[in-house]
């Protein structure tokens, strides 16, 4: 361990995080080596992780296991399915994955598709057909909470986005005097739905760019050896050296062909 009291490990880990960081982040300058050099460590090594985890996790947990201790010797129907599906990489026996495929399409549609239509079609149906005001002992009520999904005033409001954005798509019928304020209501109930998706999309994207900011602070310090600024100052220097020698090698193809 070293005098800062930081594992050997850990600090190799911080050295190699903070350069693929940046390898990938040179890549707005533009293409480079170094970015990719980063782009195929991360593809190969999420490829090949992802390989061993299901092979451990299908392979040994579910399989081998199972038969071997517990005698569910059954197992070996989905385990043959499976391998099937390697016979496309054999041209004169690729018709025997059609058969796993078949099982996988059949057995996904059939479980999919209850469930789709209950989340996408029969939960949005509901929440249209919810009552616009409330009936209580005192008579009828009209909550106004805008922060409750449930209350009234979100009710009618959800009535009026799916009345008439469903209307801006209604093209039997032209969208003239008053159809066409309720067409114009539909497309500023989708331009909102559109911006708050994109706006999410952005915020999520956002906080992976904070979180890796957040390491590049911290693994700045000097107990960790500073390879932020380390790592930095290599990398300007190695893509200052990629800019003059492309520049000389234009110039010298340029003086060849004239």
């Amino acid at each position: 361990m070293p005098a800062n009291g930081i594992p050997i490990d850990m600090l190799i880990g911080v050295w190699v995080a903070t350069g693929l960081t940046l390898f990938i982040y040179t890549f707005l300058y533009k293409d480079n080596p170094l970015f990719k050099l980063g782009e195929h460590l991360y593809v190969g090594i999420s490829v090949g992780y992802s390989i061993v985890i299901t092979i451990y996790a299908v392979g040994v947990k579910l399989l081998w296991v199972p038969m071997t201790e517990e005698g569910q010797w059954q197992l070996l129907i989905p385990a043959l399915l499976g391998l099937m599906i390697s016979a496309r990489f054999f041209p004169k026996i690729a018709w025997l994955s059609r058969i796993s495929f078949a099982f996988v399409v059949g057995f996904g549609t059939g479980t999919i598709v209850p469930r789709l239509i209950s989340s996408n079609v029969l939960s949005q149906l509901e929440d249209t057909i919810r009552p616009l005001a409330t009936m209580t002992a005192s008579g009828l009520t009209y909550t106004m909470n805008f922060l409750d999904p449930k209350s009234d005033i979100n009710n009618l409001i959800t009535l009026i986005g799916v009345v008439s954005v469903l209307f801006y798509f209604f093209f039997s019928v032209e969208h003239r005097g008053m159809g066409q304020a309720v067409a114009r209501t539909g497309i500023v109930f989708l331009m909102i739905a559109f911006g708050a998706a994109f706006g999410y999309t952005v915020m999520s994207r956002m906080s992976l760019l904070i979180g890796r900011f957040d390491d590049l602070i911290v693994f700045s310090g000097a107990e960790y050896g500073r390879p932020t600024f380390v790592l930095i100052a290599l990398i300007v220097g190695f893509l200052i050296y990629l800019h003059h020698r492309d520049k000389r090698r234009a110039t010298m193809t340029d003086s060849a062909s004239s």
